[in-house]
């Protein structure tokens, strides 16, 4: 590939490390390739003093910000699920291992969070030190449409939410944007998408005394994101408390309220297995340390695609979604009612004993 072509493009101006995902015409969707040149130019800058702060954003198709990152290559999950291609395996390891690496950089990590940021996108962003949003910011972790669960650290970042919301967020998968974002705990601080491209430039000219100068700078670029509080919280509050995800669908059903209405028929939409998964997983990684959580997480992605030979509610979901297209997944068992305490069980236990877990050198 050409600079130009290159699906991540990494520069060094002034005492600030510049990523721009370079991958518009997929929104920016992370490839193994994109996450090891993350991983790689990270890696270097954590450990060069001359670089005081790494600064993230994506391409859209109209040029630099628009898109930020929708999330990891569905449509190699499924090739690569389906006919058992090994980098499947490399590639959740290696992409949790980049989400526990922006958590613990060290260094101030400023994600311009403009246009898209879903499931991957959100996994290399929630880890930042300044979480930036706009008007144009539609976040989501949408991985319960795919039978999926909210991975990249999901457990751990939505169940640091406030209240109820982590539950919410993660079995409905609705989109917020900057407002809520922020009221959530997801996003720090908000700008006008068309300050963006001024702020990156000034990033890299401007003289700062160490890493906290450059934090306190980005900081103070903030403006006031409007109102910010999330609608229908005592619905939330009330329902996603439930003990299981078929509390929470029968539940939604008995109330008339038209928020109530629609949020029911969104969760029967979704793969019942993993609701039920899901639920779980925000529970339990209430407890968690994030290495914690994404070991976890590595544990239930790869019984998402192996647990049940020929019935992974994943492949299928995506199969629905982005193969077929004909946005009908057939869902095994059909019905929330249906789904086995044993079955759910089956997710939280590891295929690997602890000294040998892909993840196991996360602290």
């Amino acid at each position: 590939m050409t600079e130009m072509t290159a699906e991540v493009l990494t520069e060094v101006r002034g005492q600030v490390g510049f990523i721009t995902l370079n991958r518009a015409k997929a929104l920016n969707a992370l490839s193994l390739g994109m996450v090891r040149d993350l991983l790689s130019a990270l890696l270097d800058w954590q450990k060069d003093d001359r670089v005081l702060a790494v600064a993230i954003r994506g391409n859209g198709k109209e040029g630099a910000f628009g898109a930020f990152c929708a999330g990891g290559d569905i449509r190699f999950l499924h090739k690569a699920g389906t006919v058992g291609n090994p980098e499947l395996e490399d590639f959740f390891t290696e992409e949790y291992a980049l989400n526990y690496l922006i958590h613990n950089f060290g260094k101030p990590y400023i994600a311009f969070m403009d246009g898209i940021v879903m499931g991957g996108g959100m996994g290399i962003s929630e880890g930042g030190s300044a979480r930036v949003v706009t008007e144009r910011t539609k976040m989501a972790m949408p991985e319960t449409i795919i039978g999926l669960f909210p991975d990249v650290g999901g457990g751990y970042f939505l169940s640091r939410c406030p209240g109820r919301v982590g539950e919410w967020l993660a079995l409905t998968g609705d989109t917020i944007g900057a407002a809520n974002a922020i009221a959530a705990h997801l996003a720090d601080g908000f700008m006008p998408s068309d300050k963006l491209v001024g702020v990156w430039e000034q990033l890299g000219s401007e003289k700062f005394a160490n890493g906290a100068a450059v934090q306190k700078w980005i900081e103070s670029q903030y403006v006031a994101a409007g109102e910010g509080a999330i609608g229908n919280l005592a619905h939330i509050e009330k329902y996603f408390a439930l003990p299981t995800a078929v509390d929470i669908v029968t539940a939604l059903e008995k109330d008339g309220d038209e928020w109530c209405q629609k949020t029911a028929a969104v969760l029967r939409k979704r793969s019942p297995l993993m609701l039920e998964v899901v639920l779980e997983q925000i529970r339990r990684a209430r407890d968690m340390t994030l290495a914690e959580d994404l070991r976890m997480e590595r544990d239930m992605v790869r019984h998402c695609f192996y647990l049940r030979p020929g019935q992974s509610e994943t492949i299928e979901g995506i199969r629905a979604l982005a193969v077929d297209k004909d946005h009908t997944p057939k869902w095994n068992p059909a019905r929330v009612e249906d789904v086995k305490k044993e079955d759910v069980e089956a997710f939280f236990k590891s295929p690997w004993p602890a000294h040998s877990h892909p993840l196991a050198t996360l602290a």
